[in-house]
């Protein structure tokens, strides 16, 4: 069975990360390699935590360990192309976070990838989950996807 990771077109996401490629994305088919489009996932969901949510990725009492990852390649990505990175959460938990991510190609509607990815929070120290950081929390209640309409 086959499903969608995630919407693929541009108007179901609340917030947009610009990501330049860079030469080195490309590898010898004159693409983005797929390991790639992951480290555009998590640069797109750090930013946002970083800008909005004041994470903390040196020094923070909580930290997000990604427990999870999928993507699903619609089209190509290349350098010099400049990646909108879509980003939506469509479950907030008291410690963990899901994420749905699209990556579309500047001024492009439908995505040339979509993906999820999930974060569990956890004290630094000890490893263990803990509550999702308040502001952390705050910066995300924005970005959460409205339900999807029953069949």
């Amino acid at each position: 069975m086959t499903t969608a990771l995630a919407p693929g077109f541009r108007k179901a996401y609340p917030h947009f990360v610009a990501i330049p490629t860079r030469w080195m994305d490309n590898d010898t088919y004159g693409h983005v390699n797929n390991v790639v489009y992951y480290a555009y996932f998590d640069t797109a969901v750090n930013a946002h935590l970083i800008a909005a949510g004041h994470l903390d990725i040196r020094a923070g009492a909580a930290i997000g360990i990604v427990v999870e990852t999928a993507c699903r390649f619609h089209k190509a990505l290349s350098f010099p192309d400049t990646v909108d990175a879509g980003l939506r959460i469509v479950r907030l938990g008291n410690s963990s976070v899901t994420y749905e991510i699209a990556l579309f190609r500047a001024g492009d509607d439908d995505a040339a990838a979509t993906g999820r990815f999930v974060h569990v929070w956890v004290d630094r120290a000890t490893r263990r989950p803990v509550p999702v950081p308040d502001a952390i929390r705050s910066a995300l209640v924005p970005l959460c996807a409205a339900p999807e309409p029953s069949r």
